[in-house]
Parts: structure tokens; sequence; C-alpha cells
């Protein structure tokens, strides 16, 4: 009975700490979103599911496989108070939680990239990109079963500010 109580809490526990982390980065969404300094993007998981629908030549087929794998992506960017955005995210986001995938400086800029994957590493739940410099902050969050070969192809395709960060990923 105890071997069962314990595996109980040990779940919970486990769950408890995987929300609150994504309670943590919407909390930090949410405190800046209405702010008109700040570039808000939020794509829902029934957007996804609408765009990877849709058929036709129209639409490229690399693009339609990645949006079919993807729950959810949040973009918020500003060029006001930038290092100071970047310190509150790094202060309030639980990074230990993440695997780092790749830091660099570039231009007076810090990124990071860090991933969150299953048990046993084979697919990566979310991928956090997090910029921050004098003058820009970038904060991305995808959330699916994410490839990042194919993440980094599709940055070029996207039109968002801080997407083009995503291109790092190839190198």
């Amino acid at each position: 009975m105890k071997n069962i109580l314990f595996i109980l809490t040990a779940f919970v526990m486990s769950v408890t700490l995987s929300f609150g982390q994504q309670n943590a980065i919407e909390k930090f969404f949410n405190d800046y979103q209405d702010d008109d300094n700040f570039t808000m993007v939020y794509v829902s998981p029934k957007m996804f599911g609408m765009i990877s629908k849709v058929t036709g030549d129209e639409f490229d087929q690399d693009l339609k496989d990645i949006i079919s794998d993807l729950k959810s992506l949040r973009v918020l960017t500003t060029k006001v108070d930038a290092m100071k955005v970047y310190k509150d995210a790094n202060s309030r986001i639980n990074t230990s939680q993440y695997e780092l995938l790749l830091t660099a400086r570039d231009k007076g800029q810090n990124v990071n990239f860090f991933t969150k994957s299953t048990n046993n590493g084979d697919v990566i739940e979310e991928l956090l990109l997090l910029v921050g410099g004098s003058e820009e902050f970038v904060l991305l969050s995808f959330l699916g079963s994410l490839d990042l070969n194919k993440i980094s192809k599709m940055a070029s395709k996207l039109n968002i500010d801080g997407a083009e960060h995503l291109e790092k990923l190839k190198k």
C-alpha cells in the first residue's frame, strides 16, 4: 500500500510541476500581452488543427507537416526595456526543467534555446526560445510533437518578429 501511495504522490507532483511551468510561461505572457510596447502572438491548438486540414497546392506541404504536429505557439517581443524584460523572464521561468539546446551571444544579444522532451527523450514536447539584449526581447514557445529540423525550416516561412532566431537551430 505504501508503494502505491508513493507512486501516486510522485506522479501527481510531476504533473503539477509540468503544469506549473507552463502556467509560468502563460502568466508571463498574460502579464505583458495587453502592454502596447509588446507584440504578442498566440496560435491555439484549434487553429493549428484547422490549418493542418487545408488542402491544395497553395499550401506548402512541409509547412503543413510541421503544423500538424504543433499544439500551440506563443510569441512575445518588445524593443522597450528589452534587457529588463529578459531578466524578468529568466527569473520567473524555471529553465532548469528544460535541456539547454543552444546558447549564443550575437551582437549584444543573449540567445537561448531550450527543449523539454518526453521521458525517453525521443519526442520534444516544447521548444522555448529566450532572446534578450539592449535592443530586443523575444520569448517564443512551441508546444507539440516537435522536429527541430522542421522547425528551423519553418523559420524562413514565418513572418513573425523573433522567428528569425529559429534559423540558428540549423547551426
